[in-house]
């Protein structure tokens, strides 16, 4: 039996270590892949060579009956193991049900369709990108079919990267949200617009390196195991020992790095708090997408926006700015970190409008799956939806349909993880508060050591132990809902706007 378990794990890490190599050139194809033509369809090549390989690996018939003899000899009381297994299991259904030559060809095409996001964003030419689109659709609705999800492809891709979810539980939760959020965030708005911020301009790249690095690594963030660059969209991938993330810098925008960066570690703290001695199991991986994003957004949040964070950071980021900073008052430069207004774009969006570009999506997304709108008329609706959640017109499809990179790589279902992400991080942060009395004192001294070990007792250990609603439950003995997230945003944003 021992061996047998042994065996088992170690074909298993074999298998996550061509997940690794897949992850490392997609970071490298957004960091450090030349433009010419050439070199993308080399990359597309490449990556659709991986994902053969792999898949062809994690499902070949003595993985498979290594599965099925520890399901049928595993100890009950191996909780461990049995949650590898379950977890594996669930995994290998699916797999096993898609075509390595489909798997190939997906990776090819996703390769190729970021090339042509990119490429038609950059010229604000959604026409050229269409036809791209519709074949990432329709190879999502391919993977969707082959596992079982004929009658609805959707709630396959929602449950890939959050399972235990699907189109109604996620609709019930958004529909709570948005019934207390869009007259919350009209209040807040009306009086933002009455608000003088102060615009921040002239702020060097090198110097907002310097200053993010350090912000960075004062968080938490093992450098040592890790690394920073810059990309097109700031992500975070890899592992606990590689964790890649990527920011972008605007001189005329210095929080945008900044805040991204704050937003990408917490993505890299959870990946170098799982459980080392289970990297390459479901246990040393993450719960889902959702809690992943809850991560990012409490750090990015609750965290990097409050005064207490900023009483401590504000000396250093003004002595790094002198020039940039001397007509800044303290107050206007958190009004200027905590800026609410009306803006088209997602990543630039703040905390109280940021969970209606996500229903935007949404709502989309839940169209396409049912047929209930082309691809071709998705610059006119994405439109409409704006003006409708958002209050604004995009100025061109660059700031509107083409702003995101993920459907290019087919990560349907992905958007509403970062909803549900930001309900949990504000009920991660209630109960936070109660069991660290001391919480705002120690972000204000510059100490978020014991707050990591927090997350690290709460979320980090228990790998894929859990789902999203189980985590939820088992952290914060409450079900997701919207109370915690409506109360954190009521009592931060409209008492800061109020007073003014």
């Amino acid at each position: 039996m021992d061996g047998l378990k042994e065996s088992f794990l170690g074909e298993l890490r074999r298998v996550d270590v061509l997940s690794q190599v897949s992850s490392l050139l997609g970071w490298d194809e957004q960091v450090n892949l030349p433009p010419d033509k050439a070199s993308s369809e080399q990359r597309a090549a490449q990556c659709a060579e991986i994902a053969e390989i792999r898949h062809r690996e994690f499902t070949r018939p003595g993985f498979c009956e290594k599965l099925q003899q520890l399901e049928e000899q595993a100890h009950p009381d191996d909780e461990e193991l049995g949650v590898i297994l379950r977890e594996v299991r669930r995994d290998l259904d699916r797999a096993t049900k898609l075509p390595s030559e489909f798997v190939a060809r997906k990776a090819a095409h996703e390769s190729a369709a970021y090339h042509a996001w990119a490429n038609a964003r950059e010229r604000n030419d959604f026409a050229s990108y269409a036809p791209t689109l519709e074949a990432t659709l329709d190879l999502a609705r391919q993977e969707a079919a082959f596992v079982g999800f004929v009658e609805n492809p959707y709630d396959y891709h929602l449950d890939k990267h959050d399972s235990g979810i699907d189109a109604t539980s996620v609709s019930n939760i958004f529909d709570e949200l948005r019934i207390g959020l869009v007259p919350l965030s009209e209040r807040i708005l009306a009086l933002a617009e009455e608000a003088e911020i102060p615009e921040l301009a002239g702020f060097p790249e090198p110097r907002q390196e310097t200053f993010l690095r350090e912000v960075v690594s004062n968080l938490g963030f093992d450098f040592s195991r890790g690394r920073l660059d810059v990309a097109v969209h700031p992500f975070c991938s890899g592992n606990g020992v590689d964790t890649r993330m990527t920011t972008r810098y605007d001189p005329n925008n210095p929080l945008d790095s900044l805040f991204s960066s704050i937003h990408e570690t917490g993505h890299g703290l959870y990946e170098q708090g799982l459980p080392a001695q289970w990297r390459g199991s479901p246990l040393g991986e993450a719960a889902g997408m959702a809690v992943h994003e809850s991560q990012s957004r409490i750090w990015e949040n609750q965290v990097g926006r409050s005064r207490a964070f900023w009483r401590y950071w504000e000396p250093r980021f003004r002595e790094l700015f002198p020039k940039q900073l001397s007509v800044v008052s303290s107050e206007a430069l958190y009004l200027a970190i905590n800026k609410v207004s009306r803006n088209p774009i997602r990543v630039d969006a703040d905390e109280v409008t940021y969970n209606l570009h996500v229903i935007l999506r949404f709502e989309l997304e839940q169209a396409l799956f049912n047929d209930e709108l082309k691809v071709t008329d998705l610059p006119r609706a994405w439109n409409e939806k704006a003006k409708e959640l958002l209050g604004l017109l995009p100025a061109n499809d660059a700031e509107g349909v083409l702003q995101d990179v993920h459907w290019s790589g087919g990560a349907f279902g992905y958007f509403p993880s970062y909803c549900l992400g930001n309900l949990l991080a504000a009920q991660l942060w209630e109960v936070a508060k109660e069991d660290l009395p001391n919480l705002y004192s120690l972000i204000e001294a510059g100490e978020h050591k014991p707050f990591l070990s927090w997350l690290n007792e709460k979320v980090h250990r228990h790998g894929r132990r859990m789902n999203l609603l189980e985590l939820t439950e088992h952290a914060t003995g409450r079900t997701l809902s919207s109370d915690a997230l409506l109360g954190y945003l009521e009592k931060r944003y409209l008492a800061l706007y109020e007073r003014i």
